[in-house]
């Protein structure tokens, strides 16, 4: 009875076995009719020194190729600058004479037109240019008298030639001490027939524009005749005065482009170079070129800081994105196409930055292709 139960276990786990090892056949088969994948086309490979981008790379759907044209090429450098008012347009009134200032006219920052009084002061000097000019002209008025009565008596023959003479020259002598004293007012800016004790002298503006300094106060005494008492400015146009190193006069020429842009305002000003200096400043070794510019809007005001962004004379040159150059160590490169899909590194070496374009002074020729987007995932 026991064997044979033994019998039938032992059959029940061939049976079973059979069973486990055609079903793992069978799963075998399966997978063995399922197909191999293929495997993925390289994005790139080398030749060489060539880099191949082979068919159904994904790369051939992000990299751009651009020709390299020969074009003319400003380079642009930028100088600090200020402005400065017209050295033709500013007058610093100083006065003619001494004394103690009886009023001001004008104040600061007022506008002024020609001939305007700006001040008056009480003067002695004026007073005695007035007695200097009234005494001349009485010594004249009797010169003239006495020559009149010699050339009568010479008619009669009642005076002598002598006499005559002496009277022409006495009134010579008169009429040029009496133009002596009238230029002397006119320079102060008096009247010839004012009044002998005259001492107050009024001060007039000499050009229009507005008061842009003012050193004085009524009752004070001016004794200085080399200091300016106001300054008067016509400020509808001024300069923009940028200083250029030495190295910098190579590329600055009267009438070139340039671009203003000042710290108070966000737009730029379009401009053209004015004045070139003829002599280098001895302590900062720097040039001033003066760019003129409208401002009777009053928007600019003398001593504002700006940044003058001059163009180069053009030149023929190479000029290639900045995005198709890539750093690759201490070199810099750039990846020409010499057949379709195929690009060979080349060495280059570059000038000035013109925007987003940079000027290739070396390694490339016109009429080359090169890569222009996404040359970066060539570089290894």
């Amino acid at each position: 009875m026991k064997k044979r139960n033994l019998r039938q276990t032992f059959a029940l786990g061939t049976v079973g076995a059979c069973t486990l090892g055609l079903g793992g056949w069978g799963v075998l088969a399966l997978h063995a009719k399922e197909p191999t994948p293929e495997a993925a086309p390289p994005v790139l490979r080398h030749e060489g020194e060539q880099v191949v981008i082979p068919a159904g790379s994904p790369l051939r759907q992000t990299l751009a190729v651009a020709t390299v044209n020969e074009q003319q090429v400003g380079v642009p450098f930028v100088l600090p600058a200020a402005v400065e008012a017209d050295p033709a347009k500013l007058v610093k009134v100083l006065p003619p004479v001494t004394g103690r200032i009886v009023s001001l006219n004008k104040q600061l920052g007022e506008a002024v037109k020609v001939g305007d009084v700006l001040f008056t002061i009480d003067s002695a000097d004026l007073a005695q240019a007035n007695a200097d000019a009234a005494k001349a002209g009485a010594a004249l008025t009797l010169a003239r008298r006495n020559l009149e009565r010699q050339r009568e008596l010479d008619a009669s023959d009642i005076a002598s030639k002598h006499d005559v003479e002496q009277a022409r020259n006495d009134y010579e002598q008169a009429a040029s001490e009496a133009a002596r004293a009238g230029a002397r007012l006119a320079q102060l800016g008096a009247r010839m027939n004012a009044a002998p004790s005259g001492h107050v002298l009024a001060v007039r503006a000499p050009i229009s524009g507005r008061v842009v300094d003012l050193t004085a106060g009524v009752g004070g005494y001016w004794n200085d005749a080399t200091a300016p008492l106001m300054v008067v400015a016509d400020l509808s146009h001024v300069f923009v005065t940028a200083n250029a190193q030495e190295k910098d006069l190579a590329h600055l020429y009267e009438g070139q482009s340039v671009s203003v842009r000042f710290d108070a305002y966000p737009e730029p000003r379009e401009a053209k170079v004015g004045i070139i200096g003829w002599t280098l400043d001895s302590d900062t070794r720097t040039m001033k070129v003066r760019i003129p510019l409208d401002n009777r809007d009053g928007r600019l005001r003398a001593g504002m800081f700006a940044q003058a962004t001059f163009v180069g004379r053009p030149h023929a040159g190479l000029l290639v994105p900045t995005t198709a150059v890539v750093q690759s160590g201490f070199a810099t490169r750039a990846f020409v196409e010499t057949s379709p899909w195929k690009f060979t590194p080349r060495t280059v070496k570059l000038g000035a930055q013109v925007g987003d374009q940079v000027e290739v002074v070396s390694g490339l020729a016109a009429g080359e292709r090169v890569v222009v987007k996404n040359g970066v995932l060539l570089n290894d």
